[in-house]
Formats: C-alpha cells, structure tokens, sequence
C-alpha cells in the first residue's frame, strides 16, 4: 500500500465514525508519529473530495471558517476495500 493511499484510509476511518476537519487529521496522524503539513492534508483532502470519497460544508467556529468533511457511501465502499486489504496483507506479513 502505497504511503498516499494510507493517508486516504486512515482520513475514511476518520471520517467513517464523525466528521472531521484538516487541522483534526493532522494531529491525529500526529499522534501516530506522522508529521503531515497543511500544504499535503489539505490538497488530499480535496482529492478525496473530487473523487467522491468525502462531501464539505463551511462552518464559522470561534469566528474562523472551517471546512467540515464527512464520509460518503463511495468512501464507505473504498474504506471496505482498503480494510480488506490491509487485512489481507498482514495475514501474510504474519504468516512468515
């Protein structure tokens, strides 16, 4: 699995149990000893988007706008295949 594609499953799992924001991704990658910049989150996240795999809106929180991300059913299906591969390879990774 390629490192882009990662970043993609790990964002859908995010977005599967709520909706999230950039500024959340980061820290929480962050918190999994990724360091992601605004200047790669916010174009993926907008990837993500085009492709069908996430829906936004804006919201004014604390006086700033903020992007909100929610999952779609086509991210839904992605992250289901993404899981089966990932299961996939570590039953073989842990095999050896």
């Amino acid at each position: 699995m390629k490192y882009h594609e990662f970043l993609i499953l790990h964002t859908l799992h995010h977005a599967e149990k709520g909706q999230i924001t950039g500024v959340f991704m980061m820290k929480e990658l962050r918190n999994h000893g990724y360091r992601i910049s605004p200047g790669t989150m916010y174009p993926l996240l907008h990837e993500m988007e085009e492709k069908g795999l996430l829906k936004s809106r804006q919201e004014v929180r604390n006086g700033k706008r903020v992007r909100i991300y929610e999952i779609t059913e086509k991210g839904r299906i992605a992250l289901e295949e993404g899981r089966r591969r990932v299961e996939e390879l570590c039953r073989e990774l842990l095999e050896e």
